[in-house]
């Protein structure tokens, strides 16, 4: 029996099983080790998790783990709560990027991206990543991402790059003061979530001619910025709800470029129970 889990700070997808054909999928709370105490940790695991599962704990051989803020020693609480309840499995726990790669990628060398709330991409040789650009969060960085496009489109609103009918549309959906935006983006926390849940509004009106101008405009600086640096002509796969739903500006954005693409995805964890489940145990 072997249990794999694809993590980011919403939820956890969880699959467990001993081949393809008797997978079962679940879900808990999500696990970042960057965010919650090693206490949040043991509770999601002890409390959502193993009442879910179908089976003794010690029949679970191997547990593969990808998740959002999963870089060392950040690890050390969720290896340590896994370990202690499954006292027979081996245990490895990596970053939600590398869960990316080897489920669009397989063993195939390509170039993975994760275009969600946040973005982030990487060089990967079939085995490993290579190389990585650092998405440096959506202050800095994380172009092409819900945040990046939430903060793109709101300041493009309010200073008037945008027809007026969008500005007064988004106001009048948000049922904010232009104060008040600027209070949740600067003093509230979670701002990145405040300014990705923006791009609702933006696939609704994705059609108007200003709207899918600055799209291709905010994912030809993810391509710039994130996928060209890597210098390799291999296909660029994506995984994500942005990727997912603007998968025709992304295409679009891509050909303007010359740069292949392989395959979309919304998320992980089925393509990772394809990469794991056929590797012999």
């Amino acid at each position: 029996m072997i249990l794999i889990a694809d993590s980011g700070s919403t939820k956890t997808d969880w699959c467990y099983g001993t081949e393809i054909s008797n997978c079962k999928i679940i879900q808990t709370e999500g696990i970042n080790p960057f965010h919650q105490s090693a206490e949040k940790i043991e509770s999601i695991i002890c409390q959502g998790l193993i009442p879910q599962l179908g089976f003794p704990l010690e029949r679970c051989t191997a547990i593969y783990f990808y998740g959002a803020g999963c870089l060392p020693p950040k690890t050390e609480s969720i290896i340590h709560v896994l370990q202690n309840n499954f006292p027979e499995a081996d245990i490895a726990v990596d970053t939600d990027l590398l869960g990316a790669a080897r489920a669009l990628c397989k063993d195939n060398a390509g170039i993975a991206c994760i275009l969600g709330t946040g973005s982030n991409s990487c060089l990967y040789d079939g085995k490993q990543i290579i190389q990585n650009i650092s998405p440096l969060g959506y202050i800095l960085g994380d172009e092409g991402s819900g945040a990046y496009l939430g903060k793109r489109f709101i300041s493009d609103c309010l200073k008037g790059q945008l027809p007026e009918i969008l500005r007064n549309g988004l106001l009048e959906k948000l049922n904010l003061t232009v104060p008040e935006i600027l209070d949740k983006v600067y003093r509230q926390p979670e701002a990145n979530r405040f300014l990705a849940s923006l791009t609702t509004y933006i696939h609704e009106h994705k059609d108007m001619p200003q709207v899918h101008t600055f799209l291709l405009d905010c994912f030809g600086e993810f391509f710039r910025r994130n996928v060209m640096p890597y210098h390799r002509s291999l296909p660029v796969s994506f995984v994500g709800s942005i990727a997912w739903f603007f998968h025709d500006e992304l295409t679009e954005t891509a050909n303007s470029y010359n740069i292949p693409l392989g395959i979309f995805i919304k998320n992980p964890i089925s393509e990772l129970i394809q990469y794991h489940f056929r590797i012999p145990k």
